[in-house]
C-alpha cells in the first residue's frame, strides 16, 4: 500500500478550503506562541488558530511574519470573545485583532462562545456577516454553539456558519452535534483534540499506537482525520509540534477506529458546558 502523505483539507460551505490539521495556541504564553507558530509553519502547518481571549495575537502575528510563509498560504483563525459581543463592539474587536495580528484579513472569524445570557450572539453574527462581505473575514463561523443557538442563526439570517469549533476527543465525541453539523453543511473542528493530554496514557490508545509504531497523540489525531474532523492540537514543545504533524502517512484500520469510537463517554467533557457557562 502506498502511504498517503498529502495534507487533507475540507471545502467549507462558502467554497473555501481549510486544512484539516492546524496549530493551536490556547494557553501559550506570547514568547512560546511566537516560536511555536514560526516552527509550525516551517514544518508545513498552514492553519493557525488563536483568539482575542488568548492574549497572544500579537505574538502569533510576529510568528507569522518571521516564518517567511506568504500570508495567502496561511489559513488564520481568531475569535471574538464574550465581552465584545454585539454588532458595533464586534466590528471594533475585529479591527483590534487585525492590528494585533498585523494582517489585513483573517481566513476564519469565530464567535468564541454563545454566551447566551447576554442575548447578543445574533447581533454578533450579523457583524460577522458584515465582516465577510467587506473581506476582513474570508469565512465566518462559531465555537461552542449548540443546535438551538445554530438554528437561531439560520432562521434569523439565512447564513449558515462555515465551522463550529467544539470540544471533541475520543472520550467526548459529540456525535449528535456532529450529525447536526453534517445535516446543515457545517464543518466540525475539534478543540482540545488530545483531551488536553489526559488521553496519552490510555491503555487502548497506547496499544493501538504500539501496533502502528506511532505515539498515542498521533493515533488520536489520525482518528480525527479519519473521521473527517478538523483538529488544532496545541503544544509549545518543538518535538511535539513536529510529532503532531507527522500523521499523513498512515491511517487507522476500521477495527481500531471502532475501538476508539467505543471510548466515548457522556461524562467525558473536560471544558465548560456551553449551556451553563455564563461569562
Amino acid at each position: 500500500m502506498v502511504a498517503n502523505t498529502t495534507q487533507p483539507s475540507v471545502t467549507l460551505n462558502d467554497a473555501r478550503a481549510m486544512p484539516r490539521l492546524g496549530y493551536g495556541v490556547w494557553q501559550a504564553p506570547p514568547a512560546e506562541a511566537e516560536a511555536g507558530v514560526k516552527q509550525a509553519l516551517e514544518l508545513g502547518y498552514r492553519s493557525i488558530d488563536t483568539a482575542q481571549d488568548y492574549g497572544n495575537e500579537e505574538a502569533v502575528g510576529r510568528g507569522l511574519a518571521r516564518s517567511g510563509i506568504p500570508r495567502d498560504d496561511i489559513f488564520l483563525t481568531t475569535k471574538v470573545f464574550n465581552n465584545d459581543q454585539g454588532f458595533d463592539q464586534t466590528l471594533r474587536a475585529m479591527e483590534a485583532s487585525l492590528t494585533r495580528l498585523g494582517v489585513d484579513y483573517v481566513d476564519l472569524y469565530l464567535i468564541h462562545w454563545p454566551s447566551a445570557f447576554r442575548g447578543l450572539y445574533l447581533d454578533t453574527w450579523r457583524a460577522l456577516i458584515r465582516l465577510q462581505e467587506e473581506g476582513r473575514a474570508r469565512s465566518i463561523g462559531v465555537s461552542n454553539f449548540q443546535p438551538p443557538h445554530l438554528l437561531k442563526l439560520f432562521e434569523e439570517t439565512s447564513v449558515v456558519p462555515a465551522v463550529n469549533q467544539i470540544e471533541l476527543h475520543p472520550i467526548f465525541q459529540q456525535r449528535e452535534l456532529r450529525n447536526f453539523h453534517a445535516q446543515h453543511g457545517i464543518a466540525t473542528e475539534s478543540w482540545s483534540p488530545l483531551g488536553q493530554g489526559t488521553l496519552l496514557d490510555h491503555p487502548v490508545l497506547n496499544a493501538i499506537a504500539e501496533k502502528y509504531g506511532r505515539t498515542p497523540a498521533q493515533v488520536i489525531l489520525r482518528w480525527h482525520l479519519d473521521n473527517d474532523l478538523i483538529a488544532i492540537p496545541k503544544s509549545v514543545t518543538p518535538a511535539r509540534i513536529a510529532e503532531n504533524f507527522a500523521v499523513f502517512d498512515f491511517a487507522l484500520d476500521q477495527d481500531d477506529r471502532t475501538l476508539i469510537d467505543g471510548l466515548d463517554s457522556a461524562a467525558g467533557r473536560i471544558g465548560p458546558d456551553p449551556d451553563t457557562a455564563n461569562w
